[in-house]
């Protein structure tokens, strides 16, 4: 059985930092891209950046609005992805998700096959 279990949110103010971890079991953690997703009330999930293991080096891949904010890094080890997220923004606020799929780094939420529960982030004064 599959499992994601994301931890690490909460409330941090505008500018500050949180680091989410997704923690994996039940499947060969280094084949498959690693996601992070976020849903805000009223919208629809939309991808924040993913991670891939090529075997030989790693990839990653952001969204737009958090390049330069937000780092991904992942552990086959440990079985664990980790987003570190800085400079936050009000507009960062959400329940963010990871994910697993099978093939590359995607940024369509249907293209992963597992998810995580979610965690919740506010960023607010």
């Amino acid at each position: 059985q599959v499992q994601l279990v994301e931890s690490g949110g909460g409330l941090v103010q505008p500018g500050g930092s949180l680091r989410l971890s997704c923690a994996a079991s039940g499947l060969l953690f280094s084949n498959y891209a690693m996601g992070w997703f976020r849903q805000a009330p009223g919208k629809e999930r939309e991808f924040v950046g993913g991670i891939k293991w090529t075997g030989v080096r790693v990839r990653t891949y952001y969204a737009d609005f958090v390049k330069g904010r937000f780092t991904i890094s992942r552990d086959n080890v440990k079985n664990t992805v980790v987003l570190q997220m800085n400079s936050l923004k009000p507009e960062d606020t959400a329940v963010y998700y990871c994910a697993a799929g099978p093939g590359l780094i995607e940024n369509r939420p249907a293209s992963y096959e597992y998810w995580g529960q979610g965690t919740q982030v506010t960023v607010s004064s």
